[in-house]
C-alpha cells in the first residue's frame, strides 16, 4: 500500500527561513502567522492529510464516482465524511476574509495545506480546491450583494464552486462558445447550454454548488469580448438566502477518464438555468481570468504534490528491495543482495526527484507570497511588482511544474521495475493522476505561447526585466566561496535565459512560428533558471549561522549541488533549440503526417 508523510518540516524551513513571513508582519494576517501558529496549522493539516485523506484515495480511484438516474452523483465511499471534516476544520476560509467568516491568514499558508490535501488524494483535494478559485472570482467582481450571499457559506464549506468553460467543440478557444445567456425581466439570466470537463461539477458533498458560467449574451459580439460570466447555483436561493427550488442545471454524464477517478468530471447541462452576472455583461473572461490564474497555481502545486508522494513511496522501496550487489562490491554481504539503493542509476532517478520537489516548493511559496503581497501591500509599487511576478510566473509553474511532476511519477514508478506497473503498489495511479495537470487549465504548450507571445512583451517586458534583475543583483550580493558552486551554475544558465530573450525579441515579430517553435523550451529554460535560483535561496538559508537547518545542512547541499551538476545543464540544450528555428517543423506538408 502506498504511503505518505507531509513534509512538515520542509514547509517550516521555507517559510521561517527561506521567505521568511516575519519580514511581512505589517500586511494583513502575516502577524498573526506567528512560528508556533504555522507548526500548529501545518501539523493538523499534516495529521488530515495524512490519517484521513490519503487512506482513501486507493479505494476512491477503484471505485469512482457513480451517476444516478436523476442526475445527482455519489463520491467513492468515505469521501463525503472526510469533506465534512475538511469543511468543520475550517480549512477551505484558512485564507479567506474575515468579513465572510475567513481566517485571513496569508495565502501561502493555503498553498502548503493543499500540496498536503493533493498528495495524500488529488481526486478529494480538488473538490474544495475548485472551490477556492470561485471564491477569489467573486471577491474580486462579486457585488456586495453576491459577496454576502454566497461566500459565506462556500468558506465555510457548506458549498463548494465550480468553473464551467470548456464546450464539447471549443477548449482553449473560448471565442467560440455556445451557452447562451437571455435577459429575464427581473434582471437575472436564463443560461443554455453544455459544458463538458467541468471538475466537481455533481456531487454528494457540499448542500450546494455555485457554478461559475462563461456565456454569450443575447446581441453581444463574436468571439472572447462578447462572454459574460454568471453565477449560476444547482438551488436557488430564496430571498432571505436559504435554499430553494433546484435550478435547470444538471450532470448528463459523468467522463471516463485515465486518472482522478474519485473526482467527479461532469457533463453539464443547462436548459434556462436560472444565472446572475458578475462583473459587466462582455466582460467576463476578465472575471474569469481571475479563476483561471488562481487555478492555474494549484495545478502547478498538484504537478510538485504527486511528484512528492511518488518520491516517498519510490525511496522507501529502494531503501528495501533487495536486488543484485552494488558495483563497488557488497554493501550488506551477511543478506542475500543489496538493497536496490545501492546503484547509481536507481540513486539518479531518486535525486532527480528530490531535487525538483525541493526548489519546486520554494517556488510555488515565492509566487504565492507575490499572490498575498498584490492583494494586501499597502503600497501601490509593491503590489504591482507583485502583480507582474505573478502575471510572468504562473505559466511557468503551471506548465513546468507539471510536465516535471508527470515525469518524476514515470521516474518514480521506474524505480520499482515491474512492481511499480501492478495496481498494488499504487505508483501507476500516481501516473495516471498526474497526467491530467499537464492538459487542464490551459494545456502545457499553451501556457507556454502566453509565456512568449503576452506576457513576456507586456509593459514593454517589465515584468521579464524585474526577474533578471532580481536574480542579477543575487549572484552579485552571493560571491563568496562557500556558495560559488551554485551561484556560478545559475550565472551561466542565467546568460542562456538572457540569450533566449534576445533571440526572442529579434526574430519572434517577424517569424511568428520560430517563436511558436521555440515556446515550449524557453518556457523550461525559464524554469530550470527559477529552480535554480530557488536552490540558491535555500542554500544561502542553509548556510545562515542561525539556521534550524544544520541538521539537514549536508542533504540540502548536497542535493542542490545535483541540481547544478545534473539537471541545470539542460538549459544549454533549450538554448539550442530555440535558435534553431521553426523551419524544421514547418517544412512537411499537412498530407505527409
Amino acid at each position: 500500500m502506498p504511503i505518505y508523510k507531509a513534509p512538515f518540516d520542509e514547509v517550516m524551513f521555507l517559510l521561517t527561513e527561506v521567505f521568511p513571513l516575519a519580514h511581512h508582519a505589517n500586511l494583513p494576517g502575516f502577524a498573526d502567522a506567528t512560528p508556533d501558529l504555522l507548526r500548529a496549522v501545518l501539523a493538523e493539516a499534516a495529521k488530515l492529510a495524512e490519517e484521513v485523506v490519503q487512506p482513501l484515495n486507493r479505494g476512491g480511484d477503484r471505485e469512482g464516482c457513480t451517476r444516478r438516474d436523476d442526475g445527482s452523483v455519489r463520491t467513492p465511499a468515505g469521501f463525503a465524511a472526510a469533506y465534512r471534516q475538511y469543511a468543520d476544520g475550517g480549512w477551505m476560509g484558512l485564507a479567506a476574509p474575515p468579513e465572510y467568516g475567513g481566517q485571513g491568514l496569508p495565502g501561502l499558508l493555503a498553498v502548503a495545506v493543499s500540496e498536503f490535501m493533493t498528495s495524500g488524494n488529488m481526486s478529494f483535494a480538488m473538490y474544495p480546491g475548485l472551490t477556492q478559485g470561485a471564491i477569489a472570482a467573486i471577491l474580486a467582481h462579486g457585488t456586495p450583494e453576491q459577496k454576502a450571499r454566497y461566500l459565506p457559506a462556500m468558506i465555510a464549506g457548506r458549498w463548494t464552486g465550480t468553473m464551467n468553460l470548456t464546450e464539447p467543440h471549443c477548449g482553449t478557444d473560448l471565442g467560440l462558445i455556445r451557452t447562451r445567456a437571455a435577459k429575464h425581466t427581473d434582471g437575472s439570466y436564463r443560461i443554455t447550454g453544455s459544458k463538458i470537463f467541468i471538475s466537481a461539477g455533481e456531487h454528494d458533498l457540499a448542500e450546494n454548488i455555485v457554478h461559475l458560467v462563461l456565456a454569450r449574451t443575447e446581441g453581444a459580439p463574436a468571439g472572447i469580448r462578447g462572454l459574460s460570466l454568471f453565477i449560476v447555483p444547482k438551488i436557488a436561493l430564496n430571498p432571505d438566502g436559504s435554499l430553494g427550488a433546484r435550478n435547470a442545471v444538471t450532470c448528463g454524464t459523468i467522463e471516463e477518464k485515465m486518472g482522478i477517478h474519485g473526482n467527479a468530471t461532469c457533463v453539464m447541462n443547462y436548459d434556462g438555468a436560472a444565472g446572475f452576472l458578475i462583473g459587466e455583461e462582455s466582460r467576463g473572461i476578465n472575471a474569469m481570468f481571475t479563476m483561471m490564474n488562481e487555478a492555474r497555481l494549484g495545478v502547478g502545486m498538484q504537478g510538485l504534490a504527486l511528484s512528492e508522494v511518488a518520491y516517498q513511496n519510490a525511496a522507501a522501496y529502494a531503501r528495501g528491495r533487495l536486488q543484485g550487489r552494488a558495483l563497488t562490491g557488497a554493501k550488506f554481504p551477511d543478506g542475500p543482495a543489496d538493497p536496490i539503493i545501492v546503484h547509481p542509476d536507481v540513486r539518479r532517478m531518486l535525486m532527480t526527484i528530490r531535487a525538483f520537489n525541493e526548489a519546486a516548493r520554494a517556488a510555488l511559496v515565492w509566487t504565492a507570497l507575490q499572490g498575498d503581497l498584490s492583494h494586501r501591500a499597502a503600497d501601490a509599487p509593491t503590489r504591482q511588482a507583485a502583480e507582474d511576478h505573478m502575471a510572468l510566473l504562473t505559466p511557468v509553474i503551471k506548465g513546468v511544474l507539471t510536465d516535471r511532476g508527470f515525469a518524476n511519477a514515470v521516474l518514480a514508478q521506474q524505480v520499482y521495475g515491474g512492481h511499480g506497473y501492478i495496481a498494488e503498489h499504487g505508483m501507476e495511479q500516481f501516473v495516471r493522476d498526474a497526467r491530467i495537470a499537464m492538459l487542464y487549465e490551459g494545456s502545457n504548450g499553451i501556457q507556454a505561447l502566453d509565456l512568449v507571445g503576452r506576457k513576456l512583451g507586456k509593459d514593454d517586458g517589465r515584468a521579464m526585466q524585474a526577474l533578471l534583475s532580481e536574480i542579477r543583483d543575487f549572484i552579485r550580493q552571493h560571491g563568496d566561496a562557500a556558495i560559488e558552486p551554485y551561484v556560478a551554475p545559475l550565472a551561466a544558465a542565467l546568460a542562456h535565459l538572457h540569450e533566449a530573450t534576445l533571440w526572442l525579441m529579434q526574430n519572434g515579430p517577424s517569424k511568428p512560428d520560430d517563436a511558436g517553435a521555440a515556446a515550449t523550451d524557453y518556457m523550461h529554460l525559464m524554469g530550470l533558471v527559477v529552480l535554480a535560483y530557488m536552490w540558491c535561496r535555500i542554500v544561502t538559508a542553509v548556510l545562515a549561522p542561525a539556521s534550524a537547518a544544520k541538521g539537514r545542512s549536508a542533504a540540502k547541499l548536497a542535493t542542490a549541488r545535483f541540481f547544478m551538476e545534473r539537471i541545470l545543464p539542460e538549459t544549454a540544450v533549450h538554448l539550442g533549440r530555440i535558435k534553431s528555428g521553426a523551419a524544421c517543423l514547418m517544412v512537411l506538408p499537412p498530407e505527409e503526417f
